[in-house]
């Protein structure tokens, strides 16, 4: 008889202890307002800030975003853009030198097996190149410029389960023919 008297009670106790719980002074049940973050606070200023971040410094502003995975492939391209612009520039110099040297009446040796107009498409070929590589280093620059103003003003995208785009498949009324398209839903 006692240990159903303690069983009782120890059921009692584990059953009612929501209840116990409860007892805490809860603040009052205020509405939920659906169209403030409550995960996110926004920043507008953020992009712009990223943006300048990078203009500074190439990959700065990636880092400034979190995204450290897009630093390497920043300093790739523009490091890769570079190195060719500065090799075409030399390689550039180095025919235009033997050309000048030639005129001179001081051929080069080392460019004796060229003819005059090869000399001469070997440097246009070479400044095409350094010229080509220099707007490829500026253009991967703005790029990145705009990547992080970009992917700054993203990270602040709201996008959560009340927002959806679905596609639908509707059967015609008349003709029983699909008709094929695609519902925004917005649920307040």
């Amino acid at each position: 008889m006692n240990k159903i008297i303690s069983i009782g009670l120890l059921l009692f106790l584990f059953g009612s202890s929501p209840l116990f719980a409860q007892a805490k002074k809860d603040k009052a049940i205020q509405p939920k307002d659906t169209l403030k973050s409550t995960s996110v606070d926004i920043d507008p200023l953020t992009p712009a800030k990223a943006a300048f971040f990078s203009a500074i410094l190439p990959g700065l502003g990636q880092a400034y975003n979190k995204r450290y995975w897009k630093i390497p492939l920043v300093y790739g391209a523009i490091g890769t853009s570079l190195y060719f612009y500065v090799d075409s520039k030399k390689s550039y110099h180095e025919y235009r030198d033997a050309y000048k040297s030639r005129l001179a009446g001081n051929p080069d040796p080392k460019y004796d097996y060229l003819s005059d107009t090869q000399l001469i498409s070997a440097q246009e070929f070479y400044q095409r190149n350094a010229s080509l590589s220099g707007f490829f280093v500026l253009g991967f620059y703005v790029l990145n410029i705009i990547d992080a103003n970009v992917d700054a003003a993203l990270i602040q995208f709201n996008v959560n389960q009340n927002l959806s785009v679905r596609p639908e498949i509707t059967p015609d009324a008349v003709t029983f023919k699909s008709n094929v398209g695609l519902t925004l839903n917005y649920h307040f």
